[in-house]
């Protein structure tokens, strides 16, 4: 026998799995979502770019850039999941520059004959 007393079993801490809690959400954030859905037109703009149309597409992608944009001003931090990088002042001036400049240069780019 040893010399050390019998200690109760310790107590099962609650944890994943035990029913008591919700169930998380996918995105758990509605500024998930909606990053999402940013991604999403972000790809159909390359796509668009891709098949041909690179004007249409560039534009897509901007306007995509500034909608971001006006999504992380006026979600709070707490609800603008991966649309928060930085301070909401970088993010937001960075995106929308962003944007903004892509959308001016697809514009101002001549057309060149064919």
């Amino acid at each position: 026998m040893t010399d050390e007393p019998d200690l109760p079993a310790p107590e099962p801490e609650d944890g994943p799995g035990d029913g008591d809690e919700e169930e998380r959400r996918y995105p758990s954030t509605i500024g998930g979502a909606f990053y999402l859905v940013i991604l999403a037109v972000c790809g159909a703009g390359i796509a668009i770019v891709a098949s041909g149309d690179w004007r249409l597409g560039v534009r897509v992608l901007a306007v995509a850039l500034m909608v971001a944009a006006g999504l992380r001003l006026v979600l709070p931090s707490r609800d603008a999941g991966m649309l928060a990088v930085r301070h909401r002042a970088i993010d937001v001036t960075v995106l929308a520059a962003l944007g903004g400049l892509i959308y001016f240069l697809a514009s101002s780019i001549p057309e060149q004959p064919g």
